[in-house]
Formats: C-alpha cells, sequence, structure tokens
C-alpha cells in the first residue's frame, strides 16, 4: 500500500521590515546614507514597530503631498505584516513636515463669499 505523501511546510518566516523600508524610503531621498531605520519585534512576533529618520531636507520628498509617500509606504508595510499574521506601527521621527515645508495649500474654513444679487 503506498504511503501518503505529505508536502513540506513552509519556514514560518518574519519578513525583513528593516530591509524593505529601506527599499520603499530611498528613491525619495536626496541624502539616502543619512537614513535610519529600527525596527523591534514584540517578543510574541505579533507587533512590530518600525521608527525611521531621515535628514531635515529630505522631509518634503519623503512625506510627499499630504503625507501620501509615507500613507503609501505605511500601507505597504501593513499588507506584509497582515500576510505575516502581525500588526506594524510605523512612525517617523520628527512627526509631520512643518508648517511651511506643507506641498498643498491650506483649505478655508468657510465658503468664499457670493453677491447674491
Amino acid at each position: 500500500m503506498a504511503q501518503a505523501a505529505t508536502l513540506p511546510q513552509p519556514p514560518s518566516l518574519t519578513p525583513d521590515y528593516a530591509e524593505l523600508t529601506r527599499f520603499l524610503l530611498k528613491p525619495f531621498l536626496d541624502h539616502p546614507d543619512l537614513l535610519r531605520v529600527d525596527c523591534e519585534v514584540s517578543a510574541a512576533k505579533a507587533r512590530v514597530w518600525i521608527r525611521v529618520a531621515f535628514h531635515e531636507d529630505d522631509r518634503g520628498r519623503a512625506f510627499g503631498r499630504g503625507g501620501r509617500n509615507v500613507q503609501a509606504i505605511r500601507k505597504v508595510l501593513d499588507g506584509i505584516a497582515q500576510a505575516a499574521n502581525q500588526t506594524i506601527r510605523f512612525e517617523v521621527y520628527g512627526g509631520q513636515p512643518q508648517e511651511n515645508e506643507r506641498s498643498m495649500p491650506q483649505r478655508r474654513s468657510s465658503k468664499p463669499y457670493r453677491d447674491k444679487s
């Protein structure tokens, strides 16, 4: 009688979040050599914290218009973490761009005045 073949189970791999973050962020930076990535994984390997820091001159391009670049990187990392049954927290040292670095104009707080005559 033939024995049932068992397929080998793929090893449980934890993604290299630090290297992936560098790969995703470097194209936006003028000073990629100053990029710093810190990655911590919880003891249960269920939660991952990624913190990045880069040169101040790169903040505008790294964040992108309205923070879109950082949000896109965050979504890619979140998708990979979900595939690995993990949750992720992605932080940029220094937070959001300063007021004078915004690349989008401020929105009006009210509608413009229109003469009804």
